[in-house]
């Protein structure tokens, strides 16, 4: 099997909660086969793909003939029934999953809105945060005016809640790795609520993150669900570029 030190694979057992984040696993793995040109593949089977997203790549083309360069167009190069199911920033690294057709693509989204996907994020933020966890529960909504910027509205936002849970600090830098759990999945919620709290990701220029970081220090690090067919926990992971 190929990148398999992007998988951890233990046998079948009951999902394991540890400061309210949750970790399924799978016990078993289908070969992932040779990926099109330009494409991390983390994991591939008859019914979906999970993808390594690089930073700086758009997630599904854009407006304009210079932004149909994306990962989506790059895994339907070489699987071209794939459909996306979620997205992630520009700016941000990570785990992308394709369903592998459109009663699938159904499938799989269901999953997301009746949040049985488990997603973490590894980030870097600016300052020494505190608590060895906590929640972030701040409504959000889009700064129209200054779009596509989003802010943190009471009278009308959106409930919007970000678990978190400290990793380490680094003195010499004045920042703190973070995990990162997106209970809802607004628009920059990660980046907005950690900005709100006073501690922006590093790169994040949009929300007042410091620029030496040279990207967005935001990683979309493992993704956990019951296979839609087999039922199985299938559990995948990419560890940060950072």
């Amino acid at each position: 099997m190929s990148r398999s030190r992007k998988k951890t694979i233990l046998p079948r057992r009951h999902p394991k909660k540890t400061d309210g984040l949750s970790c399924n696993r799978l016990s078993s793995l289908k070969p992932v086969h040779t990926p099109p040109h330009g494409v991390d593949l983390i994991y591939q089977d008859e019914s979906l793909i999970v993808a390594n997203k690089p930073a700086g790549l758009l997630a599904v083309p854009g407006r304009g003939a210079d932004k149909q360069d994306c990962l989506a167009s790059r895994v339907q190069a070489g699987f071209p029934d794939a459909l996306i199911v979620h997205r992630l920033d520009m700016a941000t690294s990570g785990l992308l999953l394709f369903a592998r057709g459109a009663e699938m693509q159904r499938r799989l989204s269901h999953l997301f809105r009746e949040r049985e996907v488990q997603k973490r994020y590894v980030a870097v933020v600016s300052g020494r945060l505190e608590l060895p966890s906590g929640e972030i529960d701040l409504p959000l909504i889009g700064d129209w005016p200054n779009r596509p910027k989003q802010k943190v509205d009471f009278a009308s936002g959106k409930p919007s809640l970000t678990r978190y849970r400290l990793l380490a600090h680094d003195k010499n830098a004045g920042t703190t790795r973070v995990e990162l759990e997106p209970v809802t999945g607004r628009t920059h919620q990660l980046r907005v609520h950690l900005a709100a709290i006073g501690h922006p990701i590093l790169g994040d220029a949009l929300y007042g993150g410091e620029g030496r970081a040279g990207r967005l220090l935001l990683h979309a690090s493992a993704l956990s669900f019951a296979h839609p067919l087999s039922g199985e926990p299938l559990a995948l992971a990419s560890e940060p570029p950072f």
